[in-house]
């Protein structure tokens, strides 16, 4: 891989020839230069900012179209696409006072628009406001997004749920890549940590037009932190400290750019010891310790983009059996428990042609995931491999009309080494082809596109025929077409309109086509059927969104029907004292939606009130209700920003109640859950002390030390209350 890398590298040098500079000068409304402006080009991961005098430029640009985002606390975020067609290009910005919207530029679309030009939703996360909440893992950060939810196990493991789907129907990006990690299994997270990401899109409904099988449910676009400007160098450091679970999170991050080459390393380390509930006990072996490096190197000029990322992530976390059991704050995992080794390589390449270019991504990825028992002994030993390639090709514009052709592509292999099997050794191989337009004129934008897709899947026999834990040998192949369709206008001024149609595809998993015994974390005796099909499903979308310098409205509506769903259901039997459910297919409908709006009053732009409501039904065709649906939620913030004297800037004070209502539309297999209100308190802003400034947060999240459960807890059916009372300190600065 590194000579392949070098060998790019020198390639694409000699093709420095064209020299495009961005020039200008960056003023507020009175017409005053502002020093420090950040100025970025995600697409060249380049940036610079302004200097004394306001002004800022940007070298080796290539020709065509070009997004720049420009940024500075207490401004609004402004984003330009140009079109660069000169060696010298002018482009003066006026920034105004900082309102509270932002319109971010969206990476996980297919034009990669800006949002108030995308025709689909999607909705945008730093990564630092997620970490302002005081959440103490990055799935417990993204379940505050509406619509987003998570299926825990205590504080350590959380999966993604989009709109009461999970597991492998919502698909998981990182450095461009989609994540394998055995997501089918609801004993372990998202294997990803928060250090590192600069900010999350969530696509909310079927995306197997971009993304192919598994993205039936939503998309989770984790995107990487930026590289450092041009020939700059800095060091930051940052450290969390969390009351209910005695833990720590710290980390050091390095970058430093050229004009065309760029390098950043962070290290991360994550430790906790098991959670506290309300009455003052810990829940035994919920305590995890996590190791995370991520590092990056990137090349660009005015006809090549280049980026290689690696990521690894070490995780060992007990598994809770016993409830309240032995009391301690020993940070080291009790047996059972679980150890995941995660590599993620990939490498981003973007050519840059006259009229128009190429994205050429590739991704390797390799989880080792064990459980462990009693002696050190790998009971459960599974090794995933996982190559990936995307190829896009962004067709020359014609008029207002911009294509793009692309073809996507998997190979996968699973191999076990522990005395038990959970699934079959296997090989998967996937293959897509897809094409998509979009049309723009005035505020109107209608965007449309079409998709082939081939799953394989082949497993080896293994075991004894008829008895736990064999599996018959299996050769299957799974096809599909999908399509999407999508319109946004304006029908005011700062009135958006926005609706989809999109169909999106499930290949079912080894898991459901295989199984045969018992799953250690649901305690049921799985039986699979190697005669499932295809999930596929349609899904209607409607967004209306109003927007202006002190109000804000969004409403969202969908309605989602699936063709054969997959789902265990019970048999009404048993095999050594344990329930047997098959997995079996029907037709499903969900359907919901959020709204919320966003206060911030004239003249009090200090204070800002933002509220949202969100909720979805879940059901099978024959009227029963889907399981892991999560309970409607109602979500109240009141924020204000202020300064005191010139010691802390940008401060801030957050005042959070959060309703969660009761949940009685459970299938047969769940129980119906309470509602419960939480409290949650934050305070932070840039302090300085000298020549020093430090970002800090203080967060108190279930401050009142409420005792409820979650329903999506899998803790849920043991009677385990979620986490208490936990203060969060998190401090950040510049070395």
């Amino acid at each position: 891989m590194k000579k392949i890398i070098i060998a790019l590298f020198i390639g694409f040098s000699a093709i420095l020839n064209a020299q495009n500079i961005i020039s200008g000068k960056i003023t507020d409304t009175k017409n005053q230069a502002i020093i420090g402006v950040s100025i970025y080009a995600p697409e060249l991961h380049k940036g610079t900012s302004t200097d004394e005098n306001g002004n800022y430029t940007l070298t080796n640009i290539p020709n065509g179209k070009v997004k720049l985002t420009f940024e500075f606390i207490g401004f609004t975020t402004q984003n330009k696409i140009i079109n660069v067609q000169q060696k010298e290009t002018s482009l003066n910005i006026i920034l105004d006072e900082k309102a509270f919207q932002m319109d971010e530029v969206i990476v996980s679309t297919a034009f990669n628009k800006i949002q108030s030009q995308n025709v689909m939703k999607v909705e945008h996360e730093s990564i630092k406001e997620l970490q302002q909440k005081g959440t103490a893992t990055l799935i417990e950060g993204l379940a505050t997004i509406p619509g987003v939810s998570q299926i825990s196990t205590g504080t350590s493991i959380g999966k993604p749920v989009i709109r009461g789907l999970s597991g492998n129907r919502v698909l998981v990006y990182s450095q461009g890549v989609r994540v394998e990690n055995q997501q089918f299994g609801d004993e372990h997270g998202l294997g990803l940590n928060d250090a590192g990401v600069e900010s999350v899109e969530v696509i909310k409904g079927p995306a197997s037009l971009l993304y192919g099988s598994d993205a039936l449910g939503g998309v989770l676009y984790f995107n990487p932190e930026k590289f450092a400007d041009a020939n700059t160098f800095n060091a930051n450091f940052s450290q969390k400290l969390f009351s209910n679970t005695l833990g720590s999170n710290s980390s050091l991050g390095l970058k430093t750019s050229t004009e065309n080459w760029k390098f950043l390393a962070r290290g991360t380390y994550n430790t906790h010891s098991d959670y506290k509930i309300p009455d003052g006990n810990r829940v035994t072996n919920t305590r995890y310790n996590e190791t995370d490096f991520k590092t990056g190197i990137g090349y660009s000029n005015s006809k090549f983009s280049s980026v290689f990322r690696y990521n690894f992530n070490k995780l060992a976390l007990g598994i809770p059996e016993n409830g309240i059991a032995e009391q301690t704050t020993s940070k080291k995992p009790e047996f059972p428990s679980q150890a995941i080794d995660n590599h993620l390589l990939s490498l981003n390449n973007i050519f840059f042609f006259k009229n128009s270019k190429l994205d050429f991504d590739l991704g390797y990825i390799d989880n080792d995931r064990s459980e462990l028992a009693e002696g050190n002994i790998a009971v459960l030993h599974m090794k995933l491999k996982t190559f990936n390639y995307d190829a896009k090709y962004h067709l020359p514009k014609f008029g207002k009309f911009e294509s793009i052709i692309g073809i996507q592509g998997m190979s996968q292999t699973n191999k076990n080494s522990g005395e038990e099997y959970l699934i079959p050794d296997a090989t998967t191989d996937d293959f897509g082809v897809f094409g998509t337009g979009n049309y723009e004129w005035k505020t109107n934008v209608i965007q449309a596109g079409i998709r082939f897709d081939n799953r394989k899947i082949t497993s080896e026999s293994h075991g004894i025929s008829g008895e736990e834990g064999s599996f018959e040998a299996l050769n299957k192949s799974f096809n599909s077409f999908n399509a999407s369709l999508g319109y946004k206008t304006n029908l005011a001024k700062d009135f958006i309109l926005r609706a989809n149609l999109a169909s999106g595809f499930r290949a079912p998993n080894l898991a459901e086509l295989t199984s045969n015994g018992v799953h250690e974390g649901t305690n049921r005796y799985e039986v699979g059927n190697p005669n499932l099909k295809t999930e596929q499903n349609v899904q209607t979308d409607l967004n209306l969104e109003y927007k202006n310098s002190h109000f804000e409205f969004f409403a969202n509506g969908f309605y989602n029907s699936v063709n054969n769903y997959i789902y265990a259901s019970p048999a009404g039997t048993q095999i050594n004292s344990n329930d047997v459910y098959d997995y079996v297919q029907n037709n499903a409908n969900l359907y919901g939606g959020e709204i919320g709006l966003h206060f911030h009053p004239h003249p009090l732009d200090w204070l800002h009130f933002e509220t949202s409501f969100e909720t979805v039904t879940g059901k099978k065709q024959n009227g029963d209700y889907l399981p892991l649906i999560p309970a409607n939620n109602w979500n109240n913030t009141l924020r204000s920003e202020f300064k005191i004297n010139n010691w802390l800037e940008n401060g801030f004070a957050t005042l959070n109640v959060s309703t969660t209502f009761n949940q009685n539309n459970v299938s047969g297999f769940e129980t119906k859950s309470n509602g419960y209100t939480l409290l949650n308190l934050g305070f932070g802003g840039k302090l300085k002390l000298g020549k020093t400034a430090f970002d800090i947060n203080l967060n108190g999240n279930n401050l009142l030390n409420k005792s409820y459960i979650a329903h999506l807890s899998r803790l849920k059916t043991d009677g385990i209350l979620n986490i208490g009372r936990n203060i969060v300190l998190g401090l950040n600065f510049n070395i």
